[in-house]
């Protein structure tokens, strides 16, 4: 089965930056479309962004302005660019492509 894995969190500064990785593996081609969700504790799920296989992308509102989604198909991965981090932006982050999900990895923003 296809997987994707999710890599680059960690903890940031308040107004710091992370970059966000999520790669597929050999069945699953994240140019066909990646979305990226986060889920914090005791919050609901919540759509980040998309990038779709044309290369357009969407943004929650949230994260408009803030977060942009790039890719490389040559190394089969998504990024979620993070800037200008709030403490509100603490949660698990996490990409999927249809039924598929990643593990998610954690982002912590705090002084």
């Amino acid at each position: 089965q296809g997987q994707l894995v999710e890599s680059g969190g960690g903890l940031a500064q308040p107004g710091g930056s992370l970059r966000l990785s999520c790669e597929g593996s050999r069945t699953i081609s994240t140019v066909n479309g990646i979305t990226w969700y986060r889920q914090a504790p005791g919050k609901e799920r919540e759509w980040v962004g998309n990038i779709w296989p044309n290369g357009s992308t969407a943004y929650g509102d949230s994260v408009r302005g803030r977060f942009t989604i790039s890719r490389s198909i040559v190394k089969n991965t998504v990024y979620l660019n993070m800037n200008s981090l709030t403490p509100e932006d603490t949660a698990l982050y996490y990409c999927s492509q249809g039924p598929r999900r990643g593990q998610g990895t954690q982002v912590t923003v705090s002084s």
